[in-house]
């Protein structure tokens, strides 16, 4: 008997995915890491922010909790990746959202927003609170990128 595949992908899957957030060092390396996870080697996957912020170390950590890993991870914009043509770009705040719009004004290029919140807008008292912050967008960034890029068969957020 064959063994299925780890993930089967839509019909419609796109050969490269851009996220893009404010400033690239939260939301969109997240869905970066993820999608890199979840979705087929095939995919080129990048991530940018309208502009460069800083590391921010609860990203690594939540994603640790789950077995993944963002690889010194420096934020950058647009203009910093090797290829700046994608299929589709998932806007993650709305002034990323507002910058893909005009930017593929004149391109065949789908554009997505999924407004999440910033984790660092929703402080906290400790550490704790904090984290549940960015294990929220983590999970929703998951949900979100497997409902609309693939179908998995046996990948599921696991805690490590």
């Amino acid at each position: 008997m064959e063994e299925a595949p780890a993930f089967e992908t839509r019909i419609d899957k796109p050969g490269s995915i851009l996220f893009m957030c404010g400033q690239n060092s939260i939301r969109s390396p997240m869905a970066e890491v993820i999608a890199k996870r979840l979705l087929p080697p095939d995919i080129y996957i990048q991530s940018a922010g309208v502009k460069a912020g800083e590391p921010d170390h609860f990203v690594d950590t939540v994603l640790q909790e789950i077995g993944l890993a963002l690889p010194r991870h420096q934020p950058r914009t647009l203009e910093e990746l090797e290829d700046d043509y994608f299929d589709v770009i998932v806007t993650l705040a709305p002034e990323a959202h507002h910058f893909a719009l005009e930017l593929t004004r004149s391109q065949p290029v789908e554009v997505i927003y999924w407004p999440l919140i910033d984790p660092t807008a929703v402080g906290g008292d400790s550490r704790e609170q904090i984290l549940d912050a960015y294990r929220a967008v983590r999970d929703q960034l998951w949900r979100q990128i497997e409902a609309r890029f693939a179908t998995p068969i046996s990948h599921r957020i696991q805690k490590v």
